[in-house]
C-alpha cells in the first residue's frame, strides 16, 4: 500500500533571507536580492559583474560550533544551516519520536566545493609535488559531504542518497525522497541542496558558455519571460524540506505545511547546456507530476513556481512545455519565477522553490516574477508580472530543468 507524503519542515539560506519568514516576506513584497559582485571579490576584470550572494551568514547561529566550520567547504555550511532550521521547525528528534534507522537524508550539490577545488588546484601548479595540498581537499569538496555531514548531526542512519543532476539537484532529491517514502523505505527524509558556485572561476566559467546576463543594473539583470532577456544570474543559496510519511507527522502532532502528491522525470536527450526546443521531454516531466497528483482541472486551482532562468531558450521551452502539458488549462494557471529574485542558485535552487510553493498553497499568495514589465509575446502565460496576487491555489507544481537535459517536476496540495 502506498503511504501518503507530509512536509513537516522547511529551511532556506537565500540572498533574499536567511530563514524562511524573511525569504517568504521578501518574495511576496517583490524584493530582489541581486546585487553587485564587487563587495565580495574584485570584478573589474569580469565579464559578468552581479550575483546574488549570502550576507550576513554565521555557521554558529545555525548549531556549527567554530572548529567544525573551519573545515568545511562553504556549500556544506549553507547545507546545515538550511537543515538545522528544517529540522528544528519538524520537531523530529533522532531515536525520541524517529527510528534512525528510518530517517534518510537526500541532500546533495550541483557542483560541491568549488572553492576547494580551485583553492586546492592553485597550491598544486605552484608546487607540483603537491606537498601543500590540505588533507581535507577530498573530504570537504565532494559534493556527497553537505548530506554525510548532515546525516551525523542529526543521526540518520537510513539511506543518504546525493543526486547531482546540475540545476535540477534538489528537485530530484525531493521527488527521490517522496518515492522512498511513499514505498515504505523511510519514515522521514531530510531533502534538499546547497551551492556556493557565485566565485570568480565560476562567474568565468557560466559567462563564457554564454549562459549569464551580461547587465550590470542588478535590478534589471534577471528577467524571466521577459522580451530582453539576456540569460540567468548565479546565485548562492541552500534549501531542505523535511518529508515524513503522513501517519507520522500525525501521530507525534506534527505541523503539516503540505502535501506532496507528485513527481516527474525525464531527459531531454538532446543538448549538453540547451533544452530540448520543442518542450516535449520537459511537458512529459510535468503531466507526470500532475497525473500522480490527480490534477482535475475543473477542481484544482494550479500554481506553477517555473524553472524560469531568463536565458532565451529556456523560458520558450518552458511556456511551450506548459502548453503541451496543460493545453488551454495552461493559460489559467498561476506562474511566476522566484529567480527573478533569488537568482539561480543551482543544486539549491529546486528546494527554494519548493519552499516558495508549499507557502504559496498554505497562504494563498503567489510571489511575483519581478521586472516582468515587457513579457515576450511567445511566452503569453500568466506569469505573474511585477507584483504579487491573492490566489485560492490548492495545487502547486515546481520545475527544474539542468544541465545535461535533467528534467524534474514535483507536486504538492494543501492540506
Amino acid at each position: 500500500m502506498e503511504k501518503r507524503v507530509a512536509v513537516t519542515g522547511l529551511g532556506v539560506l537565500s540572498c533574499i533571507g536567511n530563514d524562511v519568514p524573511t525569504f517568504w516576506k521578501n518574495l511576496t513584497a517583490g524584493v530582489c536580492g541581486i546585487d553587485r559582485l564587487d563587495d565580495f571579490f574584485p570584478t573589474e576584470d569580469l565579464p559578468v559583474k552581479i550575483g546574488g550572494k549570502i550576507r550576513n551568514f554565521r555557521p554558529e547561529d545555525y548549531g556549527m560550533d567554530a572548529p567544525f566550520a573551519r573545515k568545511q567547504a562553504q556549500f556544506t555550511l549553507y547545507a546545515m544551516a538550511s537543515a538545522w532550521q528544517a529540522v528544528q521547525d519538524s520537531g523530529l528528534v533522532s531515536g525520541e519520536n524517529i527510528d534512525p534507522e528510518r530517517f534518510g537524508t537526500y541532500v546533495s550539490s550541483g557542483i560541491g566545493g568549488f572553492e576547494v577545488i580551485y583553492r586546492e588546484v592553485a597550491k598544486m601548479i605552484d608546487d607540483p609535488t603537491g606537498q601543500w595540498i590540505s588533507p581535507l581537499f577530498i573530504p570537504t569538496m565532494i559534493s556527497n559531504i553537505g548530506g554525510g555531514q548532515i546525516a551525523i548531526k542529526f543521526g540518520a542512519q537510513g539511506s543518504c542518497l546525493d543526486i547531482v543532476t546540475a540545476c535540477a539537484t534538489s528537485t530530484h532529491s525531493l521527488g527521490e525522497a517522496y518515492r522512498a517514502i511513499r514505498h515504505g523505505y523511510a519514515d522521514a527524509i531530510i531533502a534538499g541542496g546547497a551551492e556556493h558556485a557565485t566565485i570568480p572561476i565560476g562567474v568565468a566559467g557560466f559567462a563564457n558558455c554564454r549562459a549569464l546576463t551580461r547587465v550590470e543594473d542588478p535590478k534589471r539583470a534577471c528577467l524571466p519571460f521577459h522580451r530582453e532577456r539576456g540569460g540567468f544570474v548565479m546565485a548562492d543559496g541552500s534549501a531542505v524540506l523535511i518529508l515524513e510519511e503522513y501517519e507520522h507527522a500525525k501521530a507525534r502532532g506534527a505541523h503539516i505545511y503540505a502535501e506532496m502528491v507528485g513527481y516527474g522525470s525525464t531527459c531531454d536527450a538532446y543538448h549538453a547546456t540547451a533544452p530540448r526546443p520543442d518542450g516535449s521531454t520537459q511537458a512529459r516531466c510535468i503531466r507526470e507530476a500532475l497525473d500522480q497528483a490527480g490534477y482535475d482541472p475543473a477542481a484544482d486551482c494550479l500554481y506553477i513556481n517555473a524553472h524560469g532562468t531568463g536565458t532565451h531558450l529556456n523560458d520558450l521551452a518552458e511556456t511551450l512545455a506548459y502548453k503541451l502539458a496543460l493545453g488551454d488549462d495552461a493559460y489559467k494557471a498561476h506562474i511566476s519565477s522566484t529567480k527573478s529574485m533569488h537568482g539561480h542558485m543551482f543544486g539549491g535552487t529546486g528546494a527554494a522553490e519548493a519552499i516558495a510553493t508549499v507557502l504559496a498553497l498554505q497562504e494563498g499568495i503567489i510571489p511575483p516574477t519581478v521586472g516582468l514589465d515587457d513579457p515576450d509575446p511567445e511566452c503569453d502565460l500568466d506569469y505573474t508580472p511585477m507584483h504579487a496576487k491573492k490566489a485560492g491555489v490548492n495545487l502547486g507544481l515546481s520545475d527544474s530543468f539542468g544541465f545535461g537535459g535533467h528534467n524534474a517536476c514535483i507536486a504538492f496540495r494543501k492540506i
